[in-house]
């Protein structure tokens, strides 16, 4: 039963997720954690920074860690893991691989026509939303603590955080050397 409903949400998501990997991270947790409890809001948090981490569009990556570890949670073996993360991968890229397919067939004809120029405007704020719906999903009290709980951790988080967003807006350091700064300063005041 697992392998259908990850089918049939990984599907969906691949199918509206409009924007790339960031934008759909918000529908991944909704569905992941939210719906359907197969991981915990910390086990996300951590699949979302190991999916950065490994080479690879953060969607797949989501994709496929998802799909081995909730088939593991509920209790499967390790080769029945390895399947689910292979099918919820296959059913995240289906829907995208044949929508392209179908629309370059068209897009190259009729992309100055006013609908489709229409479309792409609309699309964009909404891209840009559900981007910022990932951000918002992810500056959780796990993430970065609560000034009256941890304010270590709260502080720390928000001081690391306005470092790296300095950082690469400013200073245009590369994301590799920030993530490697940014982990090397976690681990030692962590």
């Amino acid at each position: 039963m697992i392998f259908v409903l990850l089918f049939i949400t990984f599907f969906q998501i691949g199918l509206l997720g409009f924007g790339g990997g960031y934008s759909m991270l918000s529908m991944i947790q909704t569905e992941v954690v939210t719906r359907y409890g197969w991981m915990t809001v910390g086990e996300f948090t951590d699949m979302v920074a190991l999916s950065q981490m490994t080479p690879g569009p953060i969607g797949i990556n989501s994709a496929t860690y998802v799909g081995y570890t909730s088939v593991v949670n509920a209790g499967y073996p390790e080769w029945a893991g390895v399947l689910g993360s292979l099918l919820a991968t296959f059913s995240l890229v289906l829907p995208p691989f044949v929508l392209m397919i179908i629309i370059s067939r068209f897009l190259l004809r009729y992309k100055s026509h006013p609908v489709v120029e229409s479309v792409f405007l609309g699309l964009r704020p909404a891209v840009v939303g559900l981007i910022a719906g990932a951000v918002l999903l992810l500056c959780t009290e796990e993430n970065f603590g609560s000034p009256s709980n941890n304010p270590w951790q709260f502080w720390i988080s928000i001081g690391l955080f306005a470092f790296a967003f300095v950082g690469q807006q400013m200073y245009k350091i590369n994301p590799i050397v920030l993530i490697c700064m940014c982990g090397v300063a976690g681990l030692i005041l962590f």
